[in-house]
This record gives C-alpha cells, sequence and structure tokens, in this order.
C-alpha cells in the first residue's frame, strides 16, 4: 500500500546544481518554486543573493551547498563557505560529508568538518549529505553518527553526482533513518529521487 502526502509540494527543494547552470536557468527554477509553493530552491553558492531577493515576497527558502560536490574541502574553507551562504542569504546549508575521513574511520576529522559548517551556519538548518553509494552500510551509520556528534539537523543521502550511482535507496533511507530518528535528527532522500 502506497502512502500518501498531502501538500506534498511543501516538502520539496527543487534543484539546480549542475556546474554550467545559468542565471537564466535559475530565474525559471525560481518561478517554478513560486508558482508551486515549493518548501525551497537548492542552487549553487554563486547564485544565493540574487535567489534571495528574487524570492523575497514568497515563503521559498534558499538552499545551497558546502564542499559540493566532493566533500574534500578542508573544514576551515567549509566554514569559510557556510558563513559567505548565509551573509548572502541562505536559508539552510547542504554540506557534503569527509567521505574520505569516514573512510579512513578518522571520526573526529570527518566531525570536526561537520561543526565548522554548523558554527558558522547563524543557527540556520544544516543537513549533511553522506552520499551513500560510497559507503558501505557500516560506513553509513558511522556518517550518520559522526554527523549527530558534528551538530547537524539532518541527513542527506546523496548529491546525485556519483558516475554510475543509484542515488536515494529505501535500503540506505531507512538505514539513515533507523540510526538517527531517535536523536532527533531528519532524513532527506536525494539523488536518483
Amino acid at each position: 500500500m502506497v502512502n500518501q502526502v498531502s501538500n506534498l509540494e511543501k516538502y520539496i527543494e527543487h534543484t539546480i546544481l549542475k556546474p554550467e547552470a545559468t542565471l537564466g536557468e535559475v530565474k525559471i527554477l525560481l518561478d517554478e518554486a513560486i508558482n508551486y509553493k515549493f518548501l525551497g530552491v537548492c542552487i549553487n553558492p554563486v547564485y544565493v543573493r540574487f535567489a534571495k531577493e528574487y524570492l523575497k515576497d514568497s515563503s521559498v527558502k534558499v538552499v545551497t551547498v558546502i564542499g559540493f560536490p566532493l566533500g574534500a574541502n578542508t573544514s576551515i574553507v567549509k566554514g569559510y563557505e557556510a558563513k559567505k551562504a548565509v551573509e548572502d542569504g541562505a536559508d539552510e546549508l547542504d554540506m557534503v560529508i569527509n567521505i574520505g575521513a569516514i573512510k579512513d574511520k578518522d571520526y573526529k576529522k570527518a566531525e570536526a568538518d561537520i561543526k565548522a559548517v554548523v558554527d558558522n551556519s547563524g543557527g540556520n538548518l544544516v543537513k549533511v549529505i553522506l552520499e551513500t553509494d560510497l559507503l558501505t552500510k557500516e560506513e553509513i551509520v558511522e556518517a550518520c553518527k559522526v554527523s549527530m556528534a558534528g551538530g547537524a539537523n539532518f541527513v542527506k543521502t546523496s548529491t546525485g553526482f556519483v558516475k554510475g550511482g543509484v542515488g536515494a535507496t529505501a535500503e540506505n533511507v531507512k538505514l539513515m533513518y533507523n540510526t538517527v530518528s531517535s536523536y532527533g535528527l531528519e532524513v532527506k532522500a536525494s539523488g536518483g529521487v
């Protein structure tokens, strides 16, 4: 049996994160988000200031990405990206976890990365993208724990940028939910949805 979600648009972040995204394409995305009353738009940081002004008379949130799509920036760089995004008007931040640190079991390093973004988020929501296509089940659980310890509000499945990746799967979403839900974190399925 399929569960129906009423007001589905209130959960959708209309997204354009391709590197070649143009201002014209972003404007179309923003207009669609206003028209359909989506929760938010997720855009590259270069368009945050423009989007915030464009959406000022709407309830659509501006979401941007940090350390995207690789997660391989240093904590200092991610912290600065977060601070700049908030200054430009971002309402929420979607950061990519340090995937190499998770693979190396260097959980303190991965946590410091998340904390750098949270500390510079201005109190705005921080979602940590785990890139589940690159992680084992055990690593997904550890990445969720690290995200909680770092102060994130959400964990997300994927960037959608892994070549040959499947993005969000029901199995991984359930695993993430079972790991974080009792601690107050939420889960977002992304990439391939």
